[in-house]
């Protein structure tokens, strides 16, 4: 059922095991039926480790949404309020129980934080007399969800905005602990590099909490070999720049939310002849992405201008497998041929679907919108222009386009130019508030502080020693196939994942001078391992690093490093953890200010 959580070196299936064992636990306490009343943000995440099934069996009957008023009517015994711990969601929790509490029923409440009690919603609750009304007040520790076999995200969409603007370390608290299920279940990590603030913050944390479980560690064999702390704003211009790989154009498109997206209907339809438009599907097409589906994960991480050839070549596969039909003669043949029948229409729907995805993003990136915008990103990045108001952002803003837009452009220029002249930044601040509202200069403060969006102090502009050193800006990327991790933004490396391929190989050491000009230290720890535990390498095999990337990871940052992961002489293999995946969009979104929800 989670195949594609146990094809890589690290079998992610028994963290999703773990965290289903612990569910199945906690619904057994609650003995007799149960509704589960859910905080609609942890339903995406929650699909990921349980399906529905696994609920029934635990006789959870009912499930609604979190809404203030009276909860629908269930006829169970016990309800289950599954939330994250937000002062305002048990405002409504407490209508929800007062509400019930006068009809007199023998109901049994109960709350699951996710991923953490917190005594300041208890506190909230009994402010509105509500705490005594529940039999069971537990924790539910959520930290690291398994995506795919290379991949695990927390899904804590606030991580970035509460490091980097509400000097808030709970979401390091709990990557840290994250990391010590991880090494609870896949052995201690021998080293630990590091760069950037809120990196130092974790593998500190994670040192003190290994001195408390001393001699409690259980006695694993390592998996992973090292691993990577990468704070995002060590590299803020990546999440800015428009990804071109299959899944990351996805993402910036339609995006992608808990493994899931939902795209527009009517490529989807087969519309017969004679068939009013009426009567095609409004539903959107809900589509699940990993790499469970073979097709999906050979395509994902592709430059887009590489994805028509491979969808063509894979038709040509398809229709041969189906034409050998011809050739089966014998009843043996033919039985043969009958039972692969249902991987070959898996195939064929699979390759109509990404077909249709295929088609949907070419009208926008052959569009002369996409182009100009992509233009302008290019010439940001090689330091073209970066210094004086850009023509294409002052008429992007005549013309009232999104606001998102024009920010992620903006903070692109700012990054890439190590700020702006104020004459600049005044200009784009007073145009963007004229054209979009005052209200947003709360969210121009944001992206200040957040280091996004700066003044040139005196010092020097470091972006063209970085970006020449470590190679940022390959000339001639090769988009159809790759010899160099550019490809992923057509001619852009990431420099968060050129900082992991230079710790591969040759290592920090050859560029202490760049690691410098970067925000926050550098560092590189080592934890003993028990004794008897030290790994004996195999000749030829590949080590295993986990880059954990603190505030954010973009699904063409992911692209980068599975590339470097299938390189033959690379001898490393990678896997991805994060606080939360991003685009420059939801990134800039989280940055936005909006009425303050209060998490306790």
């Amino acid at each position: 059922m989670a195949a594609h959580l146990s094809y890589g070196r690290v079998n992610l299936n028994i963290l999703r095991e773990a965290a289903r064992k612990e569910l199945r636990e906690f619904l057994d306490k609650c003995a007799g039926s149960k509704a589960i009343v859910w905080d609609e943000y942890l339903t995406g995440p929650f699909g990921l480790i349980a399906q529905y099934s696994l609920l029934k069996e635990h006789e959870v009957e009912k499930m609604f949404t979190l809404k203030s008023g009276r909860l629908p009517p269930a006829d169970v015994k016990n309800i289950i309020f599954f939330v994250r711990p937000r002062l305002e969601l048990m405002d409504i929790i407490a209508d929800n129980v007062l509400s019930e509490d006068k009809m007199h029923s023998p109901r049994e409440f109960h709350i699951l934080f996710v991923p953490r009690r917190s005594m300041l919603c208890e506190q909230r609750l009994k402010e509105q007399c509500v705490l005594g009304s529940f039999n069971n007040i537990d924790e539910y520790i959520l930290d690291l969800i398994p995506y795919d076999g290379d991949l695990l995200s927390m899904e804590y969409e606030s991580a970035f905005r509460e490091c980097y603007l509400e000097n808030d370390q709970t979401s390091l608290f709990h990557t840290a602990k994250g990391l010590m299920t991880l090494q609870a279940l896949y052995g201690t990590i021998p080293q630990i590099f590091g760069k950037g603030d809120c990196a130092r913050h974790v593998a500190n944390m994670m040192l003190r909490m290994k001195r408390e479980f001393a001699g409690t560690q259980n006695q694993i064999l390592p998996v992973f070999d090292t691993l990577l702390l990468l704070d995002r704003n060590v590299d803020l211009l990546t999440p800015l720049a428009t990804q071109l790989t299959y899944e990351g154009l996805i993402d910036e498109i339609y995006g992608i939310n808990n493994g899931y997206v939902k795209l527009p209907p009517e490529k989807f339809s087969q519309k017969k002849q004679g068939e009013a438009s009426k009567d095609l599907p409004i539903e959107s097409k809900k589509l699940q992405l990993n790499s469970a589906e073979e097709l999906y994960g050979e395509i994902r991480d592709k430059n887009f201008n590489a994805v028509g050839a491979a969808l063509s070549k894979k038709a040509k596969v398809i229709s041969a497998a189906f034409e050998e039909r011809h050739n089966a003669k014998t009843v043996g043949e033919i039985k043969q041929f009958v039972s692969q029948l249902p991987h070959m229409q898996a195939a064929r729907s699979s390759l109509a679907n990404h077909t249709s995805i295929a088609e949907l993003i070419k009208d926008i990136t052959t569009s002369e919108a996409f182009f100009d915008k992509l233009t302008v990103e290019q010439e940001f990045m090689t330091g073209v222009d970066t210094d004086k108001v850009n023509t294409y952002i002052e008429d992007c803003i005549a013309q009232k386009d999104p606001l998102i837009k024009i920010l992620r452009l903006v903070c692109m220029q700012s990054v890439c130019n190590n700020g702006l002249k104020q004459k600049v930044l005044d200009f784009y601040k007073r145009e963007i508030l004229q054209t979009y509202g005052f209200e947003h200069i709360l969210t121009l403060n944001n992206l200040e502080k957040g280091g996004l969006l700066k003044p040139q102090t005196g010092s020097r502009n470091n972006h063209p020693t970085i970006r020449k050193t470590l190679k940022l800006w390959m000339e001639d990327a090769n988009e159809q196939n790759p010899n160099d991790i550019s490809y992923v933004y057509s001619g852009y490396a990431p420099l968060s994942i050129r900082l992991t391929q230079v710790l591969a190989r040759p290592g920090w050491r050859s560029i202490e001078e760049v690691l410098k000009m970067l925000p926050g230290p550098h560092f590189e720890e080592r934890q003993t391992l028990p004794s008897g535990l030290h790994k004996k390498r195999q000749q030829g095999e590949n080590r295993t690093t986990l880059v954990f990337f603190l505030g954010g990871v973009t699904y063409a940052e992911i692209a980068a490093l599975r590339f470097l992961s299938q390189m033959e002489d690379s001898g490393m293999e990678y896997v991805v953890a994060t606080t939360k995946l991003i685009n420059g969009t939801t990134w800039m979104k989280s940055l936005m200010d909006r009425p303050e929800s209060q998490t306790a």
